[in-house]
């Protein structure tokens, strides 16, 4: 049985894409006896430049370093709590990140390493639910960091659901912080 696969990509700016959208399949056979189609067609579209990282992450990163850096100076007096639990496990995660990312067949550069912006957020969250004073916005914008680890679901990247973990984490500490802020 004759197996093809063809992969072809082009890239067209989006102000010059055309009202309709028209795709042509000529005589491929499909994925041989997997599948009971006779002819397979995939198309995907990526984000070739990802302008995201400079209009929304590097500025969030820089915003939450600042803010820790700020938090460090104002709350000197403050001192890191034994963690509990949740916090155990969420270190551990972090632990793995690289782990899971090399089990997942990824290696490097492309393998997720401790120094990353995903993993040191997840750490960030981690961490800072150790201390009893929190800055709400620096909580608030860690766990939205937090939150974008459900991408590991939509591109596949699975090991950032550790980052999500952390998110969730997040979440139910800003309630608490927020509870705990109306009783005072």
């Amino acid at each position: 049985m004759e197996r093809s696969l063809q992969k072809d990509w082009c890239i067209i700016k989006s102000n010059q894409l055309s009202d309709a959208f028209c795709v042509a399949v000529r005589g491929h056979k499909g994925w041989g006896g997997l599948f009971k189609a006779k002819y397979s067609l995939a198309v995907s579209f990526e984000a070739i430049n990802q302008d995201i990282q400079k209009y929304f992450a590097l500025p969030l990163y820089l915003l939450c370093g600042t803010l820790f850096l700020y938090e460090s100076w104002h709350n000197r007096d403050d001192s890191l709590a034994k963690p509990n639990g949740w916090q155990r496990l969420l270190l551990v995660l972090y632990l793995l990140y690289p782990l899971i990312s090399f089990l997942l067949g990824n290696r490097f550069p492309q393998m997720v390493t401790h120094i990353m912006p995903c993993p040191v957020v997840s750490l960030g969250i981690t961490v800072y639910a150790g201390y009893s004073r929190k800055n709400k916005l620096l909580l608030a914008l860690l766990t939205i960091w937090g939150l974008t680890g459900i991408k590991s679901v939509i591109f596949s990247a699975y090991e950032d659901i550790i980052l999500l973990i952390c998110g969730i984490y997040g979440v139910t500490l800003f309630l608490r912080e927020t509870k705990h802020g109306m009783k005072r």
